[in-house]
């Protein structure tokens, strides 16, 4: 019994309260922004969904028409009605505003005052323009304060930190159904920067002024502090930057610039098996210092033990104390590689130069190379097959080499919209140091572009020659072959070319590729992709290009881009079946 009184003293709570309804509220008129402007700017937008008694409701309903006249106001429309309708349907209230703009007001003319010199600073100089812009368009309030704001903000931007908008009206004539804005400021002095100061540094001096985009007595400038900030996180030293400024100084009308840093950890281990369809299973292992010294120089070192590639690339790199961010990089490389074809032993010493150049990155390098390779052949006969060299070489070259390359990229992760071009030649001093004479030209390019939100396009190209004195004598890496997963899917790696008197492989003089994929994405990480490559490797302009065509499955993991297809060879009387593709990394 008592357990049934408390049910009964909850019962009232329980029912719902006569006289109060949900509110659903609709807007009709006007279109887009505005109309989107007015269903959130109201109070009865705060109340749509909940009930409300009619009594509240008439007053909300009151206020209504007060709150879409100032929401029409800030739009232009000054001329504009709003009519109340309220119907009760099964499910509660139901309210429609009815919206009639009217004729906005028209921005007749922008009056700008500012400093002389300040006005012909590039920033502020846009910035104006933008305002200026806003004549002969609808008087939209919130534009305008943007445009306004962005004007201060770039006078900020370039030193003049003491500025005062002094003047800022808009002047509307309802009768003309114009407005005028006017503004003024007062930009003051244009601050310096003073001392700049690095703290909590375990390096030399030299090592930041190679960051550092300005000096003591230049002009204030916040784009070159994120510049600076940018700069010093990309450099892989430190695990902290704060850049602070300070206007305390000594000096008047200066800036003084406080670092604070605080190192990375020096050391990089990393290892792990790995999988590729052209070098099959292994492990990889790798460690970096990401300092050796002082002096901000590096030193790094990666192995890999696989089945069919050995590699050992070792680097040591020397950052230059110059305002462009050169470096100098000493490598030591061998490798240890074979496919069905040939196999090659590589040794490769080499010192050069990276530097930015015009957005590009320029590298200029002098490189020996000794190789050791050997062409297969294969004998089927009553006792089985028999396989061996065909013949033997021993080979050096010592050339230099100069790239330039150029990547883009909205998104480093996932590109949407980006490209990337290599550009690269290489040449012997004719026969000095080197087996035979050598020079060739190559040229790599990346296209990437996204087609709605669930879909891209991209687009690969890769064109080379090469000039020599003895063919015979070139290693398989300085030929040119076709083929793999980065070349023509649906063939081995490097297993096209021109064949010599025994139908076998042997390399050509000349490169063209052509790729074109197409992704679709059902969710965020998974897609799926079909693609079509063509070209080869040629020699003269004996062209005999070889078409793979196929299917991959696309998946964004936290390791990178994975990337699973399979390919088909088109039309070919070497080459048939289904040849399986993985490549784990970044679009470009």
């Amino acid at each position: 019994m008592r357990r049934m009184r408390r049910y009964l003293c909850l019962l009232p709570w329980l029912l719902p309260v006569p006289g109060l309804a949900a509110v659903d509220v609709g807007v009709t008129g006007v279109k887009g922004e505005l109309k989107t402007a007015l269903l959130n700017g109201t109070e009865l937008s705060l109340y749509a969904g909940s009930d409300v008694g009619e009594v509240q409701l008439d007053r909300l309903c009151q206020r209504a028409e007060k709150q879409v006249d100032a929401i029409l106001r800030r739009y232009g429309y000054y001329e504009g009605h709003v009519a109340v309708r309220r119907e009760q349907t099964g499910k509660g209230w139901r309210v429609i505003l009815q919206v009639t703009p009217g004729s906005p007001v028209l921005v007749e003319a922008v009056d700008i005052q500012l400093d002389r010199v300040a006005a012909e600073l590039p920033a502020v100089k846009l910035a104006s323009s933008a305002v200026a812009g806003l004549q002969g368009k609808r008087l939209d309030e919130g534009a305008y304060r943007s445009a306004r704001d962005n004007l201060g903000n770039a006078l900020t931007g370039e030193g003049y930190l003491d500025a005062r908008l002094t003047v800022h009206r808009v002047e509307v004539t309802r009768g003309k159904r114009s407005a005028v804005i006017r503004l003024a400021w007062d930009a003051g002095t244009r601050y310096r920067y003073g001392a700049i100061r690095f703290e909590g540094s375990l390096w030399q001096p030299s090592l930041f002024a190679r960051h550092v985009p300005f000096k003591s007595g230049d002009y204030f400038d916040q784009n070159q502090l994120l510049d600076l900030q940018r700069a010093l996180n990309g450099a892989d030293y430190f695990s902290t930057v704060d850049v602070a400024t300070r206007l305390d100084g000594a000096a008047p009308a200066t800036v003084d610039i406080d670092v604070r840093l605080a190192p990375a950890k020096r050391s990089i281990y990393s290892g792990g098996p790995i999988l590729g369809t052209d070098i099959g299973f292994g492990a990889r292992g790798s460690i970096e210092k990401r300092w050796v010294n002082s002096y901000g120089h590096r030193w790094k070192s990666e192995a890999v033990l696989a089945q069919r590639s050995d590699k050992l690339d070792s680097q040591y790199i020397i950052p230059l104390p110059d305002d462009d961010k050169s470096s100098l990089s000493i490598g030591a490389y061998y490798a240890d590689e074979k496919n069905w074809l040939w196999a090659t032993r590589d040794w490769k010493l080499g010192i050069e130069k990276s530097s930015p150049w015009h957005g590009w990155t320029r590298t200029i390098g002098v490189y020996n190379l000794a190789s050791r390779f050997a062409f297969d052949y294969t004998v089927i006969g009553p006792e089985g097959d028999q396989t061996g060299h065909r013949y033997r070489e021993r080979a050096a070259f010592t050339y230099a080499e100069a790239s330039l390359e150029r990547k883009q990229a909205d998104d480093a992760e996932f590109v949407r919209r980006g490209w990337s071009l290599r550009l690269s030649a290489r040449s012997t001093a004719g026969s000095l140091l080197s087996s035979a004479r050598y020079s060739s030209l190559t040229a790599e390019a990346r296209w990437i572009r996204a087609l709605g939100e669930r879909d891209r396009l991209i687009l690969r190209g890769s064109l080379g020659h090469l000039w020599t004195s003895d063919f015979s004598l070139l290693p398989p890496e300085l030929r040119f072959f076709a083929g793999g997963d980065r070349s023509i899917r649906g063939y081995a790696f490097e297993s096209q070319g021109p064949r010599d008197i025994f139908d076998d492989v042997v390399g050509g003089q000349s490169l063209a590729v052509a790729s074109a994929t197409l992704e679709h994405y059902f969710t965020p990480q998974w897609g799926a992709a079909a693609f079509i490559d063509a070209g080869n490797a040629f020699d003269g302009l004996r062209l005999q290009p070889k078409v793979g065509v196929g299917l991959g499955i696309r998946w964004r993991s936290p390791i990178g881009m994975v990337r699973v297809d399979a390919g088909v060879p088109v039309h070919d009387r070497h080459e048939h079946g289904v040849r399986f593709h993985l490549v784990v990394g970044s679009d470009l």
